[in-house]
């Protein structure tokens, strides 16, 4: 429990410490967000805000469980579990092409970046790579970082394993890519207006927080009654999402409306990467589509908008994806952001709920 503790008060220190310092250094190299031209014309004001945030939140994330791994090292001697390390691969490495975008936009001074061919060849490089690491890495708890199978809680409804060893691997290896580059655009997307990124994914990682705890509880071989998880070192990845929220919760203080800085591609494709990383590493991958039901539907919307405008020459929204539909009905960006919020909680609230009757269920405590 201190290691938990002390991850989340260095991660929120170095968010709210890092920031400002960040905020400076891109205003001093005048690395300003470009706005698009066909949003909304309230928007045109934030042009020239700095980007680039997601390199704080990174920080405190890395730092944050850092110092907890390190003093788990000096209290009793437990080094990193390779689980973690994976978890923190995904982070950094999406979070690297997201800055790679970013400076592609600033340098070309417009709101374009990286084209959708190179976004996509990068993602399938760093993914590829994440999953085949979550395969064959070791852990300390000897339960395999990932499972090559699809799982709503736990137990791979369909496996993998059908089509033997290699074809498993390839399979999963598919799995790993779509799941990585839904979730790192569905975050993406969802950055559109001041704080509703940062606060979804704030919430959403405070769920995957409690979901990871619960399992370090009650993992196989730890005597705890009740239903056992195969989770590779929960708690590593429990302090991770903690981490990861507070970060974000600190970085609101800033991006916030009016924001003072936006956390650009490096944040959010570094947030959807952890968030699909977090779903494959505790076994909760169809789980997680109601615990980031908010990013779900932003990307649905832009699904749908697009759909149906090559189909029938018509818009569904009269702006995707569906946050700027409602500022376009009037609704304020403010008013627009909290209840969104307030949708991403109840999401998160289900999914919990969800969790705790799948193992009561299974632990023989429903009736």
């Amino acid at each position: 429990m201190i290691s938990l503790i002390l991850g989340i008060v260095v991660s929120l220190i170095v968010v709210i410490v890092g920031t400002p310092l960040l905020i400076r250094l891109v205003h001093r190299l005048h690395y300003g967000q470009y706005i698009r031209q066909d949003g909304p014309q309230s928007h045109l004001v934030k042009r020239g805000t700095p980007t680039m945030g997601g390199v704080a939140i990174i920080a405190a994330i890395v730092l944050g469980w850092g110092s907890s791994a390190l003093y788990r090292y000096l209290n009793s001697g437990q080094t990193p579990s390779g689980s973690a390390l994976i978890v923190i691969y995904a982070m950094i490495s999406m979070g690297a092409l997201g800055f790679i975008d970013d400076f592609a936009k600033v340098r070309k001074k417009q709101n374009l970046g990286l084209s959708v061919g190179a976004k996509f060849v990068g993602q399938f490089i760093l993914a590829t790579i994440y999953a085949v690491l979550a395969l064959v890495v070791p852990t300390k708890s000897g339960f395999p970082s990932a499972q090559a199978g699809m799982s709503f809680i736990e137990r791979p409804f369909f496996s993998f394993a059908f089509a033997g060893n290699f074809l498993a691997i390839v399979l999963f290896v598919i799995w790993a890519n779509f799941l990585m580059t839904a979730w790192t655009n569905a975050v993406n997307l969802t950055d559109g207006l001041d704080g509703l990124a940062s606060g979804s994914s704030m919430i959403a990682f405070a769920g995957y927080s409690f979901i990871a705890f619960w399992e370090s509880y009650h993992l196989k071989g730890a005597g705890h009654e009740g239903y056992a998880y195969a989770v590779s070192d929960p708690l590593d990845l429990s302090i991770i999402a903690a981490c990861a929220a507070v970060a974000c919760f600190g970085f609101l203080w800033f991006n916030s409306n009016p924001a003072t800085i936006f956390m650009g591609d490096t944040g959010s494709l570094a947030l959807g990467g952890l968030f699909a990383a977090m779903s494959i590493a505790t076994h909760t991958e169809f789980l997680a589509v109601i615990i980031g039901g908010l990013f779900v539907i932003e990307t649905c919307s832009d699904i749908i908008q697009v759909g149906c405008f090559k189909l029938t020459h018509r818009r569904v929204f009269k702006m995707a994806p569906i946050h700027h539909h409602f500022e376009m009905l009037g609704w304020s960006e403010t008013k627009v952001v909290v209840r969104f919020w307030m949708i991403e909680f109840m999401f998160v609230l289900v999914a919990l709920m969800s969790f705790y009757a799948d193992w009561a269920g299974r632990s023989g405590l429903l009736l």
